[in-house]
């Protein structure tokens, strides 16, 4: 099985980055875990601060990956285009969010992407990862 982890604007900065929010440790680290937890899953990993490399990673991805574990950073809030990529796509996408969206600011309590998630997970730290992979696998 592929699965696709997919992280948006300011989550490279994750172990540096507000880490009363966010932990210390990297997704780099996390990611090594992961695939250590899961090594009969075949796991990818890609990050950018820039939206429409994420709307093309979904289209490059979404029809030939298993599963897409999504973690949109600041653009779950705003990005029509993440919403529509993952409409247009065949593969099954999970949300993440590592911070409880809905204990925030409230302009974080709205996701526009949602609607089209299998799901959503959040505040659970970054074990939310696992369990969205968990649930692609089940």
């Amino acid at each position: 099985m592929k699965i696709q982890i997919i992280n948006g604007p300011n989550l490279n900065l994750l172990g540096k980055r507000e880490t009363s929010i966010y932990g210390s440790q990297s997704f780099d680290e996390f990611f090594e875990e992961l695939k250590k937890r899961f090594p009969d899953t075949e796991l990818h990993y890609y990050q950018s601060n820039v939206e429409g490399e994420l709307v093309n990673k979904l289209h490059e991805v979404g029809f030939s990956f298993d599963g897409i574990v999504i973690n949109a950073g600041a653009y779950t809030h705003t990005s029509v285009a993440i919403h529509d990529a993952i409409g247009a796509i065949k593969t099954r996408v999970v949300e993440v969010h590592i911070s409880n969206i809905h204990a925030r600011e409230t302009f974080r309590h709205t996701s526009l992407i949602t609607s089209k998630c299998a799901g959503m997970l959040t505040g659970f730290g970054m074990e939310g990862y696992a369990m969205a992979i968990n649930y692609l696998l089940n």
